[in-house]
């Protein structure tokens, strides 16, 4: 088997495989990368550019992994063609692979708008013009950052926003534009968006809302469609991505704003599989990691035979701003189109808190918090779970519920199937059983389930799980 793409979702999905076949008796994996570097957590890329997180930390496999997990790995290799027919890859290194069936995992690549300057005439961005997608592009704007600089966000998203905050954090001054007239209009309504533009501007972050770069001007900064000025030594472009489908075009797939992809994550050719940002499937949104991640351990209980029935129906989306000093989390359906949902919401703008529930048959769909980091923690549980909301909504909304009624919740309290961390789909059961299995401490709870390696959001729950573990008797939890 040939995966094609060494990013997060093509290093997940090898993972699985091996963690299903440790000898690689029933397949032989064949992964192959473009960029030069190993596989690394993107979601942790805003604090490599903050300067909280060593490139190196962000690594998801150690130098030795493909060794040690008989994988036969090929970075900064491009797949030039698959022929289909042959069932054979070519790589530009001259190479060609044989293939039984074959994994894209292209990912996603940033979109640049066509704003007149953002590039040169040869099409290559502007020597002050960096994309934020990757490594490289973490480097490309470390190498242009100082203390004063004038820099430009282009872009109010998660990634925009998160890029922002970072280089705050490095003392530039920091300008974010967005087309839109409220920031994370994907994630966050017009009162919630409000409130965080209060937060991040009050932080010293100039916030720009429904306005259009025009034209950049290098060395100058950009003109913007109101024909105001925003001074900037460099431009960030995070204006959204697009799923990389060249290669699966080439192949002759079906294409829609991504690779068409079914439950069994088949493309148009049943030996030809896609996970991940390059795959369009109902059940997922752009750009979310976990979707990826959850297609993996499907894909991998399907071909190695472990789980013949394993299908991908979707993951339910849960964003989280992992900016420092703004605690955001959006769940699910935030903006209900029909009166049939109940909606509770509290907006406390004066203090920089804002939360919204949205409740389907006593049920938690949806949800956005601000500035409540307790309530974000405890409505999560909620939404996961599926638990009858409680009757006070407005205790729920401040984190004073929990699902099973208690005021508060001490690790003994949650049930075995709580979900600790979302990002790799880590339950407090998982965490136990990693426990009983030798797995003591933080670092070794971390090192067997992955817990805590995703957006980092619950380090503070498997922190206070391991020392609930750890003052327990022997014998059992």
């Amino acid at each position: 088997m040939v995966v094609v793409g060494y990013g997060m979702a093509g290093a997940r999905f090898a993972e699985e495989v091996r963690r299903r076949d440790p000898a690689g008796d029933r397949v032989a994996l064949t992964v192959i990368g473009a960029e030069s570097h190993a596989a690394y957590n993107r979601i942790l890329l805003s604090a490599v550019l903050a300067g909280t997180m060593p490139p190196e930390v962000v690594a998801l496999h150690a130098p030795d992994w493909a060794d040690t997990a008989g994988v036969d790995l090929r970075v900064g290799v491009r797949v030039d063609a698959v022929d289909r027919a042959a069932r054979t890859v070519a790589l530009s290194d001259g190479s060609t692979v044989d293939y039984d069936a074959l994994v894209l995992a292209t990912g996603s690549r940033a979109w640049v708008p066509p704003v007149d300057g953002l590039r040169t005439e040869t099409g290559a961005l502007a020597p002050d013009v960096a994309t934020f997608r990757d490594l490289d592009d973490c480097a490309a704007i470390l190498d242009r950052v100082r203390p004063g600089a004038p820099i430009t966000v282009l872009g109010g998203g998660l990634l925009g926003l998160e890029a922002a905050r970072g280089l705050l954090g490095r003392g530039c001054l920091v300008t974010v534009v967005h087309p839109v007239g409220h920031l994370m209009e994907r994630q966050v309504d017009p009162d919630g968006g409000a409130v965080l533009a209060k937060v991040l501007t009050d932080m010293g972050i100039d916030v720009r809302l429904g306005r259009l770069a025009a034209q950049h001007t290098p060395g100058d900064g950009l003109k913007l469609d109101d024909g105001s000025h925003v001074p900037a030594e460099l431009v960030v472009v995070a204006a959204g991505v697009r799923a990389e489908t060249d290669l699966a075009a080439s192949m002759g797939l079906v294409v829609d704003g991504g690779i068409v992809v079914d439950d069994a994550l088949r493309t148009s050719d049943p030996r030809v599989h896609a996970i991940g940002d390059c795959a369009a499937h109902p059940g997922t949104v752009a750009g979310m990691v976990q979707s990826g991640w959850d297609q993996a351990v499907v894909l991998a209980g399907l071909v190695t035979g472990a789980d013949p029935a394993a299908r991908y129906r979707g993951t339910p989306t849960v964003a989280r701003l992992k900016a420092r000093g703004v605690d955001l989390a959006a769940l699910g359906e935030t903006t209900p189109s029909d009166a049939s949902a109940e909606v509770i919401s509290l907006n406390d703008p004066t203090r920089d808190r804002y939360a919204k529930l949205v409740l389907r048959d006593d049920r938690v769909v949806g949800a956005i918090v601000i500035g409540f980091p307790d309530a974000a923690a405890t409505i999560t549980e909620f939404f996961d779970s599926g638990a009858p909301a409680p009757v006070d909504r407005i205790a729920l909304l401040l984190g004073r519920a929990n699902p099973d009624g208690g005021a508060t919740r001490s690790p003994a309290d949650l049930p075995d199937d709580a979900l600790v961390c979302r990002c790799n789909t880590v339950t407090k059961a998982g965490l136990v059983a990693a426990w009983r299995a030798g797995a003591t401490g933080v670092p070794g709870l971390v090192a067997a389930t992955r817990a805590t390696t995703g957006c980092g959001t619950c380090a503070d729950k498997t922190a206070a799980i391991a020392d609930w573990l750890a003052d327990l008797p022997v014998e059992a939890p």
